[in-house]
């Protein structure tokens, strides 16, 4: 294992490399409840929290989004009763890249 959740992220640039189908299916190894889906052509790692309230989800979903400005790479997050959905993408590179399996380790980390 790489300890995904000790790792910080790197600054990313338009031309940094996206995540092969092999790289991708061994991390997700590693981040098991974290599933790809696709919007508008753009890969996303997606998992949906479950909790026992709206401010439970909110808590969380403010812990998220420190640990995301502390990073310098941001997540879509989605609150609702009960439950938080969080999805990381890279943007400038219109898909997935090592950062994002990284902040989604962290992100079971903080749950």
């Amino acid at each position: 294992m790489s300890d995904l959740k000790n790792q910080k992220c790197e600054a990313c640039r338009i031309d940094a490399p996206l995540l092969s189908e092999q790289e991708l299916q061994n991390l997700q190894n590693e981040i098991p409840e974290w599933n790809v889906i696709v919007d508008d052509n753009v890969p996303r790692l997606t998992r949906e929290f479950s909790f026992k309230n709206f401010l439970d989800a909110l808590n969380f979903v403010n812990k998220v989004g420190a640990l995301a400005e502390s990073e310098n790479h941001h997540p879509e997050m989605v609150v609702a009763w009960g439950k938080a959905t969080i999805s990381w993408w890279t943007h400038k590179i219109r898909g997935l890249h090592l950062n994002d399996v990284i902040m989604a380790a962290k992100t079971d980390e903080l749950f």
